[in-house]
């Protein structure tokens, strides 16, 4: 199979992945949402390391705990990666998926303000276009009654920043992953110890137990499947294929999970969508 379309495959199935992630943790809706967080740290981070040493990898997970300047920006994104994780499960538990589906919208809209602001890119007409109208797009649904969507923001910007710190530190995807669960497994841990014998582990139902013991393998093999496929596709198809989740995580939320798609969904949705046009579009064109 040639490279770009294995690639491609790969890419696919990670963003499809994710797309249908909500259905795993609405499944895990009757446990708090902490404690599903907890465990995904837990079993991410020994998932990963399971994985480096299979592929013989430990020795970048070795690299990157010695580099001071690679460890204190993987505390900064293991801070990023898991309000984003906590925010996600908490949103689907409590039928907020529509609402959590737009902020991953959002994010590549986000991610272009973060760099003018941070890393004092330049931006393009475009790409200030598209900025404006994700920004009229949130501002429609607070006019149209549907309230401030906080749990978008929160999500777009924490993932966001999680994308704006893993471009400048320089590890691998699972060795990064390991490091950044690691640092969060001893409150994840603490978390844990403290629930006693309230928590799901090991006083839960078998069906339950199952779930929250392929925490660990859901978290690390779709960003296996995306590293792969990034290291194999074009940047601008890649950046395509993204918009594939949110868009699978808004038919599940209102398709599967029955939630109510408003008209002003449908206008801020809909500005956002023109926004993804504008700021994907080859410069060239316009």
């Amino acid at each position: 199979m040639q490279p770009a379309r294995a690639g491609g495959l790969a890419a696919l199935a990670a963003f499809l992945c994710w797309g249908v992630f909500g259905i795993y943790f609405k499944a895990l809706g009757h446990v708090p949402a902490a404690e599903v967080l907890a465990h995904r740290i837990v079993g991410g981070a020994i998932f990963a390391l399971v994985f480096q040493a299979a592929w013989g990898r430990l020795g970048e997970i070795r690299a990157a705990l010695r580099d001071a300047k690679v460890r204190r920006g993987l505390m900064l994104s293991s801070l990023a990666i898991g309000i984003n994780w906590g925010f996600f499960i908490w949103a689907v538990a409590n039928g907020r998926a529509l609402e959590a589906s737009l902020g991953y919208f959002i994010f590549p809209l986000v991610s272009v303000a973060l760099a003018r602001l941070v890393l004092k890119e330049t931006l393009s007409k475009r790409q200030v276009m598209a900025v404006v109208l994700a920004g009229l797009g949130v501002g429609w649904l607070v006019v149209g009654g549907s309230g401030l969507p906080w749990v978008a923001l929160v999500l777009a910007v924490s993932f966001g920043a999680y994308g704006l710190l893993r471009k400048t530190i320089a590890v691998g995807a699972m060795a990064g992953l390991f490091v950044e669960a690691a640092m969060l497994v001893p409150l994840a841990a603490a978390y844990l110890v403290g629930r006693g014998g309230d928590g799901v582990v090991p006083s839960g139902d078998p069906a339950t137990m199952g779930l929250i013991l392929v925490a660990g393998p859901l978290t690390a093999i779709p960003l296996a499947l995306f590293a792969y496929g990034a290291r194999r596709l074009k940047l601008s198809t890649l950046g395509l294929m993204m918009y594939i989740n949110p868009t699978v995580q808004m038919l599940v939320a209102v398709f599967v999970f029955g939630e109510v798609f408003t008209t002003a969904h449908a206008v801020a949705f809909g500005a956002i969508w023109v926004g993804l046009a504008v700021y994907s579009w080859p410069a060239r064109r316009l």
